[in-house]
């Protein structure tokens, strides 16, 4: 049996309500759900965390839930919006929710990876929450981040040989260095070792003219030339998606022992109790996260 553990998310955000109509829309079997966080009016198992303050009881809904996936008790959680700065503080330093699982989940080494699924359209960054100013590329770790990625694809998807499309950092694909030369001296050298490992990755490509392809191709419902793009940092890769496929967007977390599932929409503190929220990448988030496991 598949158990899918949902923690509520943020106290004052819409996790509870997009959990809920997410749960009246799919109506999973009992058996194969558990809440962690704040009680919701489903008939589902329950654990609730008896935290008074939101950034503590944030992270330990996280902790349980992590705990349960480290016991084979869970099969893959799916996580409701929390604010950052909820969590900063608290005193718990994370760039985000991937960061916290990943310290909980695989402390002693970087695996989590973060992975945008919307339909047939995937988008893995390189980097995560990183100011722009400090990113900075690394050919071994973009090395062991596709090959995670690649591993994924073909075990999940069943996607014999993925192909996988690189961003360039700089614009125009670095202009053969006039423009920077991270292309030529990270991003290329890195996708020359993968495919001497027999990993299906193209040199880096100017990241606009990849997305207008790619965008065009899934607006139109066309078959997508690739079966994920690499983006060098946040908004490369999550601009253009969310332009596109917003409320189909699903933030996927692999790499870990348990796969991790998203909305990507955030806490919405300013509509949080007025039952307006949109459930739909909340629901895409549960189906995935089901199909997955």
């Amino acid at each position: 049996m598949k158990k899918i553990a949902i923690t509520t998310g943020d106290k004052l955000g819409i996790g509870k309500e997009l959990t809920k109509k997410a749960l009246d829309i799919l109506k999973p079997e009992k058996e194969n759900i558990l809440i962690i966080g704040e009680k919701i009016d489903v008939d589902y198992d329950f654990i609730p965390i008896d935290i008074e303050n939101n950034g503590e009881f944030c992270y330990q809904s996280l902790k349980k839930a992590s705990e349960l996936a480290l016991e084979n008790k869970i099969q893959a959680i799916v996580t409701s919006p929390v604010s950052k700065k909820v969590l900063n503080d608290a005193g718990y330093i994370f760039s985000g929710q991937t960061e916290v699982l990943e310290s909980l989940l695989s402390p002693n080494e970087k695996r989590a990876q973060m992975l945008f699924i919307a339909d047939d359209l995937k988008v893995m960054l390189l980097t995560r929450h990183v100011a722009l100013s400090d990113i900075k590329l690394n050919e071994e770790e973009i090395i062991v981040q596709t090959k995670i990625l690649n591993d994924f694809l073909v075990q999940k998807y069943k996607i014999l040989k993925p192909k996988i499309a690189l961003c360039a950092l700089n614009p125009h694909g670095g202009e053969n260095g006039i423009l920077g030369l991270d292309e030529i001296e990270i991003l290329n050298p890195a996708v020359d070792k993968l495919q001497k490992q027999g990993i299906n990755i193209l040199k880096a490509q100017s990241a606009d003219a990849l997305f207008a392809r790619i965008g065009k191709e899934y607006l139109n419902k066309e078959k997508l030339s690739y079966d994920v793009i690499l983006a060098c940092y946040h908004d490369q890769g999550l601009c253009p998606l969310k332009a596109i496929a917003f409320n189909n967007a699903v933030n996927t977390t692999i790499g870990l022992k348990v796969i991790r599932t998203s909305p990507s929409s955030g806490t919405a503190y300013d509509i949080a109790g007025k039952n307006i929220a949109n459930p739909e990448s909340m629901v895409k988030a549960l189906e995935l996260a089901m199909k997955l496991a």
